[in-house]
């Protein structure tokens, strides 16, 4: 039986879309997926070197690893209204070189905080660790991803949402914020890279349909870091029926967010993610 690891951050969306297939509910004929959960950044830094053979990462670092890996159609995450926030503590008031804490260098987060705030000077921490840095005071602000948008302590407060950040950028338009998606390694014969993406949706799919008996299980074993309450609204956020397939819409502001970094110089070259999905019609070419 062949081994593929999917490598996964350990929030609640990914956990819950991957534990389809680590329970024994979705699978793939004569292959054994291994399930791999890391903290984002760390992910993000392993594709960089092509460690994992699919792996989530941010949309931010997809054009440095066009090369390497193809993006999937399925496991994403998007802001709706909502996503990171910057935070500080309660009546703070932030100087122009502010420091802030952020998840990773390679994260959408950090490319659109760096955008708006060009003059903070930026430290680098586990996602777990910057609420208690600014609770602390090692900082003047963190931005806050996963669950913790919804449970940071009382005393800070919101200093800037990154979906404002987001929507100036576009100019206004309706679009959703791309956060984070899965690629899968080029090097997999173009046959089976299909039957791993096509497995990977049903997971998620799988997944959606079962939420409250999936939930269950996840929380009776320990697997969330938060309550069954914070839960359902951070999967209604995170994990919904938007995450099974990208959409025309998803796709357009994935290109968007693409277009910003490359205008303001994270990128060599313009792309679109249209050219690097996995070309699933060389499944009905090869069948006719």
């Amino acid at each position: 039986m062949k081994k593929v690891a999917v490598a996964h951050s350990p929030d609640a969306d990914d956990i819950f879309m991957y534990y389809a297939i680590k329970f024994g509910w979705v699978g793939c004929e004569n292959v054994k997926f291994e399930n791999i959960a890391q903290d984002i950044e760390t992910l993000n830094k392993e594709a960089l070197k092509s460690t994992y053979d699919i792996c989530a990462v941010s949309f931010a670092l997809y054009p440095k690893i066009r090369e390497e890996y193809a993006l999937l159609r399925t496991a994403v995450s998007f802001g709706e209204g909502y996503g990171p926030k910057v935070v500080k503590l309660k009546g703070k008031r932030l100087k122009r070189r502010f420091k802030v804490a952020i998840s990773g260098e390679n994260t959408t987060n950090a490319m659109l905080f760096k955008i708006a705030y060009p003059d903070a000077r930026i430290v680098y921490k586990n996602f777990l660790d910057i609420e208690k840095a600014v609770l602390d005071g090692e900082v003047d602000a963190g931005v806050l991803i996963h669950e913790s948008i919804l449970t940071f302590d009382g005393k800070l407060e919101v200093e800037k949402e990154l979906w404002d950040i987001w929507g100036d950028l576009i100019n206004g338009e309706n679009l959703p914020l791309p956060l984070g998606g899965m690629v899968l390694r080029r090097s997999i014969p173009l046959n089976m890279a299909i039957k791993y993406e096509k497995t990977l949706i049903k997971a998620v799919d799988v997944a959606y349909k079962h939420k409250k008996l999936l939930s269950g299980m996840l929380l009776e074993r320990g697997l969330m870091r938060v309550d069954a309450d914070t839960l359902e609204k951070y999967l209604s956020m995170y994990a919904n029926e938007n995450s099974i397939t990208l959409s025309e819409i998803q796709i357009e502001a994935i290109d968007k967010l693409f277009e910003i970094g490359y205008k303001h110089s994270f990128y060599d070259t313009l792309i679109k993610a249209e050219d690097f999905f996995i070309p699933v019609e060389y499944e009905k070419l090869r069948e006719s």
